[in-house]
């Protein structure tokens, strides 16, 4: 059983972090050990879900469902296909990106203005 203050170096977080998850209940309330807050292996899994979630765009809404919700809701299940379909739609704006920077590299322009205007062009074929 871990500290508060070893979860959060642990989670790379910061205490209050892991207390306002708490609040919201992301994070299960903690055994206590003379009123303080003792946490097994299980919280930091957790927390590394909730922290992976965070970084890939969920609110704290839709980990609140995809964490609260039984494995198998609809709702879930919805949470899913609509994130799904933003991550696919970030990804697709990632690789138009990425084909703009490499047309970049390969650039003869005299200007910045001259380059900006060619890419801009390419973007719109690109989408």
């Amino acid at each position: 059983m871990l500290p508060i203050g070893a979860v959060a170096r642990q989670a790379g977080l910061r205490t209050s972090a892991i207390r306002y998850y708490e609040r919201l209940g992301l994070l299960p309330a903690p055994d206590r050990v003379s009123g303080r807050r003792r946490y097994g292996p299980d919280a930091l899994m957790r927390l590394s879900v909730i922290r992976f979630a965070r970084e890939s765009g969920f609110t704290i809404r839709e980990i609140r469902t995809l964490l609260g919700g039984k494995p198998y809701s609809e709702r879930l299940r919805g949470l899913a296909r609509a994130k799904i379909r933003e991550l696919e739609g970030a990804i697709q704006r990632a690789h138009a990106m990425q084909s703009l920077l490499k047309r970049a590299l390969r650039c003869r322009c005299l200007t910045a203005e001259e380059c900006g205007r060619l890419l801009i062009g390419g973007a719109a074929r690109i989408r």
